[in-house]
């Protein structure tokens, strides 16, 4: 089995930490370590929410402190995580801290040692992309360390979620989104167009909590609280399952259809700030620089996921 290293950039965040557990329970990938950035809820908030999460997994990840405002808007945060982040789900004070690099300065050391080594790493984006792209134009060298970007952000052909045009994570940090598109890089991106057609309801969130052993009650907590109910917009109850499609992603890309286009991020206009646009059919003469997941087998995603929580009904001694 191949063993795939990566670094999670992270804003906990329900649907980060439904991700989270699930990732740590995944033999081919190897997470060195995790960085958390501002986003679904302020920075001092998805650290603590991080800590909790590899508390909970009892999966001591270092965790990297980062970016706790935009490269230049202002701070925007979610609106369906509650005001601490994790919706109904109480978990103890986290007792570890965070490591004392700061998140950027472990992404440059880091992609820099697997430049060197010829061992490039996999970056897992769940949120805005500020810490990556602080990283990226202070030390633009370590593009060399980088094997893939594979973020979840941006909308195509489907309208967005946060503004009438963009999707949050885009809008959060637009002009991080846009260094990060500018960059000779393969990079994957799962949008809004792929997460709407994975909803997680009701009855999802009974089979997954059903086998998820000791993390079953918060788990529950967690996916419980993501029921938008809203059947005029997604067709069913629930909520869609955003960032775990990024860990989906890389367990089983087979299970899902991409296109390549160029990508431009909207940064100019209030209205549409935050907008992604696809140069489907290469309009602009420039190079497709973009692996845009545009569909999905809903069903064995989710029958993936059982398989991921079912480990943690394990025995521990």
């Amino acid at each position: 089995m191949t063993c795939r290293s990566v670094v999670i950039d992270c804003d906990p965040g329900i649907d980060d930490a439904i991700a989270l557990l699930a990732a740590f329970k995944a033999p081919e990938l190897n997470i060195e370590a995790i960085t958390v950035v501002n986003g679904n809820r302020p920075l001092e908030t998805t650290l603590r929410n991080a800590l909790q999460i590899t508390e909970l997994a009892k999966c001591p990840i270092p965790v990297f402190s980062g970016c706790w405002q935009p490269l230049v808007r202002d701070p925007l945060h979610g609106r369906f995580h509650g005001e601490q982040g994790l919706g109904a789900c109480q978990l103890p004070a986290p007792a570890s801290s965070a490591q004392e690099l700061h998140a950027v300065d472990y992404l440059i050391q880091r992609c820099r040692q697997a430049g060197a080594e010829q061992s490039p790493i996999t970056l897992c984006c769940l949120g805005p992309l500020t810490n990556v792209a602080t990283a990226l134009m202070i030390a633009p060298d370590i593009v060399t360390g980088i094997e893939r970007v594979v973020l979840m952000g941006g909308a195509y052909r489907e309208s967005g979620n946060t503004s009438l045009y963009a999707e949050f994570n885009t809008l959060a940090d637009p002009h991080a989104a846009d260094v990060l598109f500018r960059q000779n890089l393969p990079i994957t991106v799962l949008p809004l167009d792929v997460t709407h057609k994975v909803m997680l309801t009701p009855e999802h969130v009974d089979a997954l909590t059903a086998v998820a052993g000791r993390i079953s009650p918060a788990l529950n907590a967690l996916m419980a609280s993501w029921d938008r109910n809203d059947v005029r917009r997604y067709g069913s109850r629930g909520g869609p399952l955003h960032d775990p499609l990024v860990i989906a992603w890389l367990l089983r890309p087979e299970f899902f259809t991409s296109e390549k286009a160029r990508v431009y991020v909207e940064l100019d206009s209030r209205e549409t700030l935050g907008r992604t646009t696809a140069d489907w059919y290469g309009k602009t003469q420039q190079p497709q620089n973009v692996n845009v997941v545009t569909g999905v087998n809903a069903e064995k995603v989710f029958a993936l996921f059982c398989q991921l929580f079912s480990q943690y009904q394990e025995v521990e001694e």
